[in-house]
């Protein structure tokens, strides 16, 4: 099984340490997503006394 150059190596090292610090800068900067309005909301509940 032939062995990789070191110069290989340290461009797959590069390239996953950018991709993960792109993850990472990515995650933090862009603001979460919301959907627009949660379904629950939307519903309304009587409250109903019941006198017996």
């Amino acid at each position: 099984m032939p062995q990789m150059a070191p110069l290989l190596w340290l461009n797959l090292f590069i390239f996953f340490s950018l991709s993960l610090i792109l993850f990472f800068i990515f995650n933090y900067f862009l603001p979460p997503y919301f959907k627009t309005k949660p379904f629950f909301k939307h519903l309304k509940f009587k409250k109903l006394n019941w006198k017996w």
